[in-house]
């Protein structure tokens, strides 16, 4: 704790768990409130605790949590009784911990949690990774005292909590705020070109299916030049490691890159889904993509990112309707015989890119720790 900040030290509880585009923008706020002076408690459902980085040094509790978007009839009356119970076992960490302010970050995992701290006149606030504000995040919304977004314009925000929305922006990993200073590279006739598949968290199946097929059909010139770094599911990585070689085409395959953030530093160009975390990453490192949303996310939420992406200039959206060998070989060919049209969406994509979304979130609460009496608008400085 530095001298002449009386209000160092506070405890923080973070309620996270499920996915990576939850996890890292917990993760990354962990770390700038440590390194802040501040204390954090991590609350999580039994998927969530084996983290890495910020997450894995902090005390973790695991409560009981009812997901019931997209379930079955009989899921749902199984799920009513957890969240009942996870909200009444959060309620008495909560009493013990003491915690000056919770903050959820969206996933049916947060929801007992933020529903314990909403009723227990905790300050609060909630973090949406998406453009449209997820389920547990509207029902939320109303009751918290803040609402961080990622995107300028987020969706679903309920009409009475408008007052509340902060815009920070979406908080990346360390590794990959460290490139953040890296310019585009520039792609020159006869030179490597170097293209990044990501599929999301656990790979996606048809990038194994349709990449390949795609770039087969180019031409043996720019062939030659591909130097592909693809994530794949681990039941497709022998298949496609084949496919590449038969092909003749440079391909370094795996279910996970460790150093994805120098992959992406170096790459012209990603192809990916639209979640939270590829989106934000290839805009804070200003790397152009074509994105790819998954078609039965609940509310559509990846179409929602890729539009704004598109909108921004920083990259295209292709439903996977029409994600089609030719349809993709065609787009690649365009892309890379006009350098230009792609140095102009990673340009985009940077201006887009909140590589300060970290800070901005720690401002945020910080504003909380800061600030006196229950939850609920109040005449607070916003961040943004």
């Amino acid at each position: 704790m530095t001298a002449g900040n009386a209000r160092q030290g506070q405890l923080v509880v973070l309620a996270a768990g499920g996915t990576a585009g939850h996890v890292f923008p917990a993760e990354a706020l962990a770390t700038e409130l440590m390194q802040r002076g501040h204390r954090l408690a991590a609350i999580t459902d039994r998927r969530g605790g084996a983290w890495k980085g910020a997450l894995a040094n902090i005390e973790t509790h695991r409560i009981l949590a009812g997901g019931i978007a997209g379930k079955s009839f009989a899921a749902r009356l199984k799920s009513g009784p957890e969240l009942a119970i996870g909200t009444w076992q959060a309620r008495g960490l909560l009493k013990r911990l003491r915690p000056k302010a919770v903050v959820g970050f969206g996933g049916y995992a947060s929801v007992p949690t933020m529903l314990a701290a909403c009723f227990g006149g905790y300050h609060t606030a909630i973090h949406e990774q998406n453009a449209v504000l997820g389920r547990a995040n509207r029902l939320l919304a109303p009751r918290v005292r803040r609402i961080a977004t990622s995107f300028e314009k987020s969706e679903g925000v309920p009409e009475e909590a408008t007052a509340k929305v902060v815009h920070t922006g979406m908080p990346v990993r360390a590794a990959v705020a460290a490139v953040t200073g890296r310019s585009y590279p520039p792609l020159q006739a006869g030179r490597p070109v170097s293209l990044v598949v990501i599929g999301g968290s656990q790979g996606a199946h048809v990038f194994s299916e349709v990449v390949p097929a795609a770039l087969e059909s180019l031409g043996a010139e720019l062939k030659a030049r591909l130097r592909v770094s693809q994530q794949c599911r681990p039941e497709d990585l022998d298949r496609t490691r084949d496919r590449y070689r038969k092909l003749g085409i440079a391909a370094e395959l795996a279910a996970f890159f460790d150093d994805l953030s120098e992959r992406l530093a170096v790459a012209h160009l990603l192809i990916g889904r639209a979640g939270a975390s590829t989106v934000a990453e290839m805009l804070v490192v200003g790397r152009p993509g074509i994105l790819v949303p998954y078609p039965h996310a609940i509310d559509d939420h990846q179409t929602r990112n890729a539009h704004a992406i598109d909108e921004a200039g920083a990259g295209w959206l292709m439903p996977e309707t029409s994600f089609t060998p030719s349809g993709l070989a065609a787009r690649l060919e365009s892309l890379f015989g006009l350098p230009a049209i792609l140095e102009k969406a990673a340009a985009c994509a940077k201006a887009a890119g909140n590589a300060d979304a970290a800070k901005r979130l720690a401002d945020m609460v910080c504003g909380l720790l800061k600030s006196n009496g229950a939850n609920g608008p109040d005449t607070e400085r916003r961040a943004a």
